[in-house]
């Protein structure tokens, strides 16, 4: 089943780091299956606040997201983000389809 590494990103400190980050992700996503869907850009906050920016990052399955996120080279760049901006993450599956939000209710 599809699954999604999502992180709201509320401050992130524009540097020589974050850049770093950023030239080296695309490279620790390719060996599993990642792929960006949603990578900051245009929000249109319809209610309440989001400060900050989404990203979402679509891998084949949960064991190809964690392979991702433990690898040795995710891991070496991590701290290039941690240590440069406040952003909550969460691993979340996809849904089978088709589904209706009753499914949810078991």
């Amino acid at each position: 089943m599809t699954a999604y590494a999502v992180a709201h990103m509320r401050q992130v400190r524009m540097g020589p780091q974050i850049v770093e980050y950023l030239h080296r992700i695309d490279a620790t996503l390719e060996p599993f299956g990642g792929r960006f869907l949603v990578h900051g850009g245009n929000l249109e906050v319809i209610e309440n606040d989001w400060p900050g920016n989404l990203i979402i990052i679509e891998f084949p399955d949960r064991r190809q997201m964690r392979r991702w996120y433990d690898s040795p080279a995710y891991q070496a760049i991590l701290a290039l983000r941690t240590d440069n901006s406040r952003s909550d993450v969460v691993f979340a599956d996809g849904v089978e389809h088709p589904h209706k939000a009753t499914d949810v209710l078991g």
